[in-house]
């Protein structure tokens, strides 16, 4: 019986990795981002706009999308809406990492769909640990989803 795979998967060394999506305009904030990741042992997707990372997000589904606000021909907000619609893509954790500080930004991200937020300047240790605790969570979202299909499939061949 076929299983989901899981792409947020443990590390031999005990850290947890994954597929992370590093959406921005600014090529020097996406690569700032891929250094500050680069030793965690993570697969790196990149997009330069909103709907490069939405093709790409649907396309790949990675475990979480680093998501900047302000991005040519989709806005964050936009990106954010369409992927927490979207049956393939819903689950995917997003964590906006933006310039944008006012409340009102903040709800509106909230209300888009977004599961956290960084404010830039980025600091290393806060998106490491931001990082690590959304692709926890998309770990154990996937491995409870891929348990209740195994339950799912070993109640219908009991009945049968």
């Amino acid at each position: 019986m076929p299983r989901p795979k899981l792409q947020a998967s443990i590390s031999e060394s005990g850290r947890l990795t994954g597929r992370i999506l590093i959406a921005d305009d600014n090529l020097q904030n996406r690569e700032l981002l891929e250094a500050y990741l680069a030793d965690e042992g993570h697969e790196i997707l990149m997009a330069a706009d909103g709907r490069q990372t939405v093709d790409v997000a649907t396309e790949s589904q990675p475990d979480l999308i680093l998501l900047d606000i302000m991005m040519p021909k989709l806005s964050g907000y936009e990106v954010c809406e369409k992927l927490k619609v979207d049956e393939r893509t819903k689950n995917i954790p997003i964590l906006m990492v933006t310039a944008l500080r006012d409340m009102a930004d903040i709800e509106k991200a909230v209300a888009a769909g977004a599961d956290d937020f960084l404010s830039k300047p980025v600091h290393r240790i806060e998106l490491k640990t931001r990082v690590k605790s959304l692709l926890r969570v998309r770990h154990l979202t996937s491995e409870r989803d891929r348990l209740l299909a195994y339950l799912s499939e070993v109640e219908k061949s009991e009945t049968n």
